[in-house]
């Protein structure tokens, strides 16, 4: 495991789908979950008015991995699970990012539990464009599961 603070000298992670590696991942961003809030209100005894705030329900979340536009099948099978053939319930996988140290051992897993594709963006294309062809994935999420 890494010694405290080195995880902010560069960022290492790779995406894991089920079992299965998602290659070429450039970034996973906008990561998020989050609880409502339920307001109670009442009086004491001495009749002042009292506002406490505790954590309501739990929201799904979502997450957008950008990614080269390569051969790589596994991933894309899953995002067409859902395009392609509307079978949202065959999608639904865990998806984890899992954080690496720099010998490439694992420091840190966030697991993304019930996740599936909900939009997909294609590239931008520019005759004569030296940059990289990359997809966007939106994957929403039921829960989260931090290791």
């Amino acid at each position: 495991m890494a010694d405290s603070g080195d995880t902010l000298a560069t960022h290492t992670f790779k995406v894991q789908l089920g079992s299965i590696q998602v290659e070429t991942v450039q970034e996973v961003s906008g990561l998020s979950m989050e609880l409502d809030t339920i307001d109670i209100v009442q009086v004491n005894a001495q009749g002042k008015l009292i506002i406490r705030k505790l954590p309501g329900a739990r929201k799904g979340g979502e997450v957008t991995i950008t990614r080269g536009m390569d051969q790589a099948s596994s991933f894309t099978t899953w995002i067409k699970q859902t395009f392609e053939n509307g079978d949202v319930t065959a999608a639904r996988q865990q998806l984890s990012i899992i954080f690496t140290d720099a010998k490439g051992g694992q420091d840190r897993t966030i697991n993304l539990k019930n996740a599936w594709a909900s939009k997909w963006e294609g590239p931008g294309l520019k005759a004569g464009d030296g940059s990289p062809a990359t997809e966007k994935v939106t994957i929403v999420f039921e829960d989260i599961e931090f290791q």
